[in-house]
Formats: C-alpha cells, sequence, structure tokens
C-alpha cells in the first residue's frame, strides 16, 4: 500500500521505510519553530533548565524564534520579556528573528520549510507551510519536547484529499476557496487528519493563496494541511531554500480517510459570520451590512497577493469616513515590495492606515474595537473578544471585500469594483 504525503515526510524523519496512521513513531524535525509569548517561550526555559537540568539545547541551528507578537511593546514588562526571549536565544545560540514580520510568513520566505520537510510550532497556523509542500504541525506537547530531546513522539494522522477543479472566477480568492472547501466538508470534515490538497486548479493558485488555505485548516479541524508541489514551488525557493530538497509527492495507491473533488468554477465570494469560524455563508447575505472598521493583514490575510487586490480596488477611491481601514503586510519584505509597486500610496491616498508587520492587530492587541461594533477581517478568527470587546461582531472575508467594504462602508461584494481576472494567480 502506498503513502499520503504527510506520510512519506513522517516515515524519512523517523527513519523508517513505511508509517501508517494511528502509529507512534519518534521522529526528528528539520525545524522547531516558535513565537514568543507568555506561557511558552519563557516557560520551555524553565522546564529545560529547572525540571529536565538541560542548559542547552542539542543542534541550536533546527530551533529558530520570532519576536512578531508585541510589537513595538508599550510596556515595561513586555519589553522585559522579550529582553528575556532575546538572552535565551542568544544562550542557546537559536536564531532569532525580531520586528521582521510574521514568523509563519518569514518561515516560507527565508527557506524554512521545503517540500518534503517536517516543522514543528505550537501555533497550528503553522500549516500554512504546507502551500510549499512541507508537513508543518503546532502542538505544544511536540513543542516542548522538541526542546529537552533530539526526538519526539508523533501519532502518525490520516489524510484527507481534496481535489480541486475548474478555475477561480473574477472576484473569488484563497480566502472564499478556503470557506468554499469549509462548508462543503464541514467544520470536523479533516478531524484529526492532515488536509492533503491537489488537482488542476492548484496551478491557478499562487504560492501565497496556497499558505492562506494550508493555513486555515484548523478550522476544519485537520492537524495541519499541504499542497502538492508542483513548479511554482521550485520556483518560488529557488533563491530561497536553505537545504536542498526533493519534490515528494504521494503514491497513486495512498489509502485516505475521505476523498472529495471541489468544483471552484461557479464559486462566489463568501463570508463566516460570528461568532464561530464555522458559520460560513454567501457574501450576497449580508450585503449592506454597515461595518466600523476593516482589517487586511496576519498570517492568513498580509501577503501581496492580498495588497495587489486591494490596491486594484482602492485606486482612486476614498475609504468611508464612517470606517477605519488598517493594512498591515505580513513581513519587512512584503512592505518594501508593495511600496515598490506603488501600493502603499494607494493605500495612503484612499485613507488607510498602514502599519510595520505585526500580529497584534489580530489578536486585538492593536486595531481594537468596542462594543457594539462591527470589523471585516482577513485574520484568523471572529470568535468573541478576539479583536477587542466580546460584544463587537467580526465578519471573516477576503482582502478583496474589505477593500470594497471600505469604499461603501457597508459589506460589498468586491466584484463592484474589479475589472480584471481574478489575482489569486502568482505575478511573481
Amino acid at each position: 500500500m502506498g503513502m499520503t504525503l504527510s506520510e512519506k515526510i513522517l516515515a524519512r524523519v523517523s527513519g523508517n521505510e513505511a508509517v501508517k496512521p494511528g502509529e507512534e513513531v519518534m521522529v526528528s524535525p528539520d525545524y522547531v519553530l516558535a513565537y514568543d509569548f507568555p506561557g511558552y517561550t519563557d516557560r520551555i526555559e524553565k522546564q529545560m533548565k529547572e525540571e529536565f537540568g538541560i542548559q542547552k539545547v542539542k543542534n541550536p541551528e533546527k530551533f529558530v524564534l520570532f519576536i512578531d507578537h508585541m510589537t513595538p511593546t508599550i510596556t515595561a514588562k513586555e519589553e522585559a520579556f522579550h529582553e528575556q526571549t532575546r538572552r535565551f536565544a542568544e544562550e542557546q545560540g537559536i536564531t532569532l528573528y525580531e520586528r521582521k514580520g510574521i514568523g509563519h510568513q518569514l518561515s516560507r520566505e527565508l527557506g524554512y520549510a521545503t517540500p518534503g520537510s517536517f516543522l514543528f510550532h505550537y501555533d497550528g497556523h503553522v500549516s500554512a507551510l504546507g502551500s510549499l509542500g512541507a508537513l508543518a504541525i503546532g502542538n505544544r506537547r511536540y513543542l516542548f519536547e522538541a526542546y529537552f530531546s533530539e526526538k519526539v513522539m508523533v501519532q502518525v494522522p490520516g489524510s484527507v484529499k481534496i481535489t480541486l477543479t475548474g478555475k477561480p472566477r473574477l472576484g473569488v480568492t484563497a480566502r472564499d476557496i478556503y470557506n468554499y472547501i469549509q462548508s462543503k466538508i464541514g467544520p470536523d470534515g479533516c478531524l484529526s487528519n492532515v488536509l492533503e490538497i491537489d488537482g488542476p486548479a492548484v496551478a491557478h493558485l499562487s504560492i501565497d493563496a496556497r499558505a492562506i488555505i494550508c493555513g486555515l485548516a484548523m478550522f476544519v479541524g485537520a492537524v495541519s494541511a499541504i499542497v502538492v508541489p508542483d513548479h511554482q514551488v521550485e520556483e518560488y525557493l529557488k533563491d530561497r531554500a536553505l537545504n536542498e530538497f526533493e519534490m515528494v509527492k504521494p503514491d497513486s495507491d495512498a489509502k485516505y480517510e475521505n476523498e472529495y473533488v471541489i468544483d471552484l468554477t461557479d464559486l462566489e465570494p463568501l463570508v463566516v459570520l460570528p461568532p464561530s469560524p464555522a458559520n460560513v455563508a454567501p457574501l450576497s447575505q449580508v450585503a449592506g451590512t454597515k461595518i466600523d472598521q476593516g482589517y487586511i493583514g496576519s498570517c492568513v490575510g498580509g501577503t501581496i497577493d492580498d495588497m495587489r487586490v486591494a490596491a486594484e480596488i482602492l485606486k482612486g477611491r476614498k475609504v468611508a469616513s464612517t470606517f477605519k481601514l488598517n493594512i498591515i503586510p505580513s513581513s519587512n519584505d512584503l512592505m518594501h515590495q508593495a511600496s515598490e509597486e506603488g501600493l502603499l500610496s494607494i493605500f495612503l491616498q484612499a485613507g488607510a492606515f498602514i502599519s510595520a508587520p505585526s500580529c497584534d492587530f489580530c489578536f486585538g492587541r492593536s486595531g481594537t474595537i468596542s462594543a457594539g461594533q462591527k470589523a471585516l477581517s482577513t485574520a484568523t478568527l471572529n470568535v468573541p473578544g478576539r479583536m477587542g470587546s466580546p460584544d463587537a461582531d467580526i465578519y471573516l472575508v477576503s482582502s478583496a471585500t474589505v477593500a470594497a467594504s471600505a469604499i461603501d462602508g457597508v459589506i460589498t461584494d468586491p466584484r463592484k469594483y474589479m475589472g480584471s481576472d481574478s489575482l489569486i494567480e502568482s505575478k511573481g
């Protein structure tokens, strides 16, 4: 019996010829990633030294830390926490990236994720690295163990296969595609499995688009997601990959827990309604709803694709006086690219607020909303209190929808302002 893509990866890092779902195997991850956050990175150091008596991690080149939350700091306590992380990284010889962007995005840009690689994090949205054919799993227990031992135990997950067909139409972006997948298979349609994505429609999806779809996989119950790599991945990694890689593919006789064929041809813009990431509905259902604030950013919404489509809609137009629009690129390189392409000027002329890359707008530390307000967001969650008051409403949509709605001040179908083919395909 053949293996799925994730099974092949776990077989390699466990040193086995083959693995199957349900088996417990000891694996050596290619990289262990984490961002500093109270209760996580500080606890790792404490447990290492006080509970296990370990002063130094083995193979520090495999560990990477990111300071992408609480940036910039606003209290002395926050800065002291960052300083602790800096000291720990220097002491251990661990690579640290600070104020460079959101870690999940940087891990792609810097070449840590490659086809067939296996990465750990404690944050489930690291699944976005599946866009490059890597298996990236978020699990706090696994991450802590990785600092204490060269190998950690993993239970091999099953896989659910999604075959995408058709070509997305005007106004349909990666966020809509993910929402459509979720509406078809349900919020538990991939429970405890890996979402494996393939099919002819993948060729129409940029690497950014794939990252957005993979990064949201936890909301169908998946432990991760992975796109079968193709020539776009090879091109993206040509000058980025830190290690040599092979274009690992699933076997033709691999066994899946379930299989779906999803046609994107007639897909229209969708929205996730408050108060749950499971509430997918047609955008037309809530069109005209007054909105107070919009956010384009996060690890699943601040890509160059997102900024390009937003700029296309906002060019020569103004944000409504009743609407606050925040646009936060996911990394410094993306902000620079957006500047070079003239996108930032378009945003500023339209009346948007632009800030340096940070996770803070996603979890409500910045750009907060008060009771009774409504927000449109490209971020990860719309649960009560995510962006501020628990009595505010958050609608999750594409960056195109946020931009169009910013102009009208109400939820608006982005196709109203678009005059070209879909922008989810790569422009380089």
